[in-house]
């Protein structure tokens, strides 16, 4: 066996920790079966360190090249794009070397929503607007022949009906995709509820999500990816310009729906976007959102699942996001244990993404 790297002596996140020292090798971009065959000339080797899968980072807004070079230098291997013109995601996926993207493409928006007024002035933000039921199926249709793996609706109030919200969950579960529901309050986590939206991404700021709403919820088989630095950046940026939003809600919305049993995605609402309420940082966001769902209550081992293998099964990213032969070798390799401290996944040694080692990685 030729293998194109070997690390050797690491210590491998299994999904409940760390176990003792071991080899990992990587052949043809995948884990490889066996690790015990010598080094032959020209493998990459690396000695020691903490191993953990790829980070999946659950929402991003692409901007252009740098966008992918930002989130793999620091350790995300995997985005999921809730939004973009669907030029740029072709032009930005399956590039060797750098991080895998997955997309909506063009997130469905109402004309009469804040959200849509606030980006009037982006010319591919004409493609997001669908006006009413009547418009839903040819919206849907559109995003699928444009390679969606997954749809976005857009629920900011006074925006959509419960009619036409309603519509768009059904044309995208009868083409088996997906629906992903931006609701960062709490009138919209409800609409998205009674339509029977797959993922909320956001965590409401006006008021938290209460335990008997978690727990149906967690009924339903929801998922949440809840952007908390977003959500802290919006509390931020408003801070000193009169009453505004509170951080508070969004963190114990969380509480909630995690003690309820919901998965907890991690994902960043990363952008630079000029209209965008805040813009975390791509790639350095991240590491920011795993702290915020410790603070929040996972434990560190669940924020780690939630931007490796939790993220990866519920967004059928069945190639990744474990450290298991035949998956793809996408790796991330730590200085320290993050499962004693979240702080530690900032601390990178090295990444690979299938097999190939991200050049300037911190």
């Amino acid at each position: 066996m030729i293998v194109a790297v070997l690390l050797r002596g690491v210590r491998v996140f299994d999904g409940d920790g760390f176990g003792d020292p071991t080899d990992v090798a990587v052949e043809g971009g995948l884990i490889a079966p066996d690790a015990s065959a010598s080094a032959a000339s020209g493998t990459e080797v690396v000695d020691g360190g903490y191993l953990i899968p790829g980070l999946i980072d659950c929402h991003v807004h692409l901007y252009g090249p740098e966008t992918l070079a930002a989130l793999a230098r620091h350790g995300v291997t995997t985005a999921l794009d809730m939004s973009s013109p669907p030029d740029l995601v072709a032009a930005l996926r399956g590039l060797p070397g750098t991080t895998d993207i997955r997309s909506a493409m063009m997130a469905m928006s109402s004309p009469a929503s804040a959200h849509a007024q606030r980006l009037k002035d982006v010319p591919a933000a004409r493609e997001s607007l669908v006006a009413g039921p009547d418009e839903v199926e040819a919206a849907v249709a559109r995003r699928i022949a444009q390679g969606a793996d997954y749809l976005k609706v857009v629920i900011d109030l006074p925006g959509f009906d419960q009619q036409t919200v309603d519509a768009i969950v059904a044309a995208a579960h009868a083409r088996g995709k997906a629906v992903v529901a931006h609701a960062s309050r709490s009138d919209a986590v409800d609409m998205a509820q009674r339509a029977g939206v797959d993922v909320l991404t956001h965590a409401p700021l006006d008021r938290p999500i209460g335990t008997a709403r978690a727990a149906e919820l967690a009924a339903a088989g929801t998922i949440v990816v809840p952007t908390l630095t977003m959500m802290r950046g919006i509390v931020d940026r408003l801070a000193g310009a009169g009453p505004g939003p509170r951080y508070e809600p969004a963190r114990d919305s969380v509480r909630a729906l995690h003690e309820a049993g919901v998965p907890v995605l991690a994902g960043t609402d990363a952008n630079q976007t000029p209209a965008a309420p805040a813009s975390p940082p791509f790639g350095a966001s991240l590491h920011d959102e795993l702290a915020l769902l410790v603070d929040a209550g996972l434990s560190t081992v669940e924020v780690l699942r939630a931007a490796t293998s939790t993220a990866a099964a519920h967004f059928g990213l069945a190639d990744r996001g474990r450290i298991a032969p035949g998956l793809r070798a996408d790796l991330v390799l730590l200085q320290e244990d993050p499962t004693a401290d979240i702080a530690a996944t900032r601390r990178i040694r090295g990444v690979w993404i299938a097999g190939e080692r991200v050049s300037g990685a911190p």
